[in-house]
């Protein structure tokens, strides 16, 4: 092999290498995002399933991942065709969103309605380097601590990971009790009130459920419109950190006005399952703040 040939190899090595390690330091949380979390009875709404971070979408999650989409409102529960999605490479909000889908659904009577979507388990492995990396980078510091209280920070990590995301949307003025309800997703946030009660300077708790039943001392990050970003070392920096009491009850400080995202990686050591080292379901709520 010649020089200049070997030289191509080990740059576009370090090309890959480099792709690999910022691809897992950013590893996507999923979000559901509207324009207005504000909808008008019977009218056309469009909703953005976001997957990178609350600001940009990084790829369009394809629909045979989608387990579940459901729409709840007064008049019921619906559960959107595929053909009610499509992939846009861009949103008229964010124009640098690389790629996103976009799931087009109708309003019917006043009420605060419920959007879901929970997606199937993918298994990945990552270096050492890159599952630290992607630890540091979403926030996820039990698992960091655990791993260097057991000796394993040195470790490669097989990882299975599913994604479940819901969206509280106000349609018309009325209230309805749609927000309290569960979808029975592997995991999942649940409000104690109604978002579209409350105001700047209210609070409002939200449980986390895993299979069913409340997590105590999870971990949950809130952000708003503005407020989301990442510090010189790659984290993100939130409006809101939290630990779930007993009963997995978080509280968080509504802080400011804008579209908010509540978002949790209940991610466990899997150590009697064979090839696979962590399983991790990442839960997002997302609403507005007026």
């Amino acid at each position: 092999m010649k020089i200049g040939q070997r030289l191509f190899v080990t740059v576009a090595t370090l090309v890959v290498l480099t792709v690999a390690i910022a691809t897992a330091a950013s590893a996507h949380t999923l979000f559901l995002k509207l324009d207005s979390f504000f909808l008008e009875p019977h009218s056309t709404g469009v909703v953005a399933l976001i997957n990178g971070d609350f600001d940009n979408s990084e790829n369009a999650i394809t629909r045979d991942r989608m387990l579940d989409v459901s729409v709840v409102g007064p008049e019921g529960v619906a559960h959107p065709p595929e053909s009610a999605w499509t992939d846009s490479a861009m949103f008229h909000w964010n124009p640098d969103s690389v790629d996103t889908a976009l799931l087009t659904f109708e309003t019917g009577a006043p009420g605060t309605y419920v959007i879901g979507t929970s997606t199937a388990a993918r298994v990945f492995t990552l270096t050492a380097e890159e599952f630290n990396e992607y630890l540091v980078h979403d926030g996820i510091v039990d698992a960091i601590r655990q791993r260097e209280e057991a000796g394993k920070t040195n470790d490669e990590a097989v990882e299975r990971y599913s994604k479940h995301v819901k969206a509280l949307v106000q349609v018309g003025d009325a209230r309805s009790g749609e927000w309290a309800g569960e979808l029975g997703y592997p995991a999942e946030f649940v409000p104690l009130r109604n978002p579209y009660e409350l105001t700047v300077g209210d609070e409002l708790q939200v449980r986390f459920l895993r299979a069913g039943e409340p997590v105590g001392n999870q971990l949950v990050y809130a952000s708003y419109d503005d407020h989301h970003g990442h510090d010189q070392a790659g984290e993100h920096v939130e409006a809101v950190t939290a630990r779930t009491n007993a009963d997995g009850v978080a509280t968080i400080p509504l802080s400011g006005t804008g579209r908010w995202y509540v978002r949790a990686i209940h991610m466990v050591e899997t150590v009697s399952e064979p090839g696979v080292d962590y399983e991790s379901n990442w839960a997002t709520l997302t609403f507005e703040v007026r």
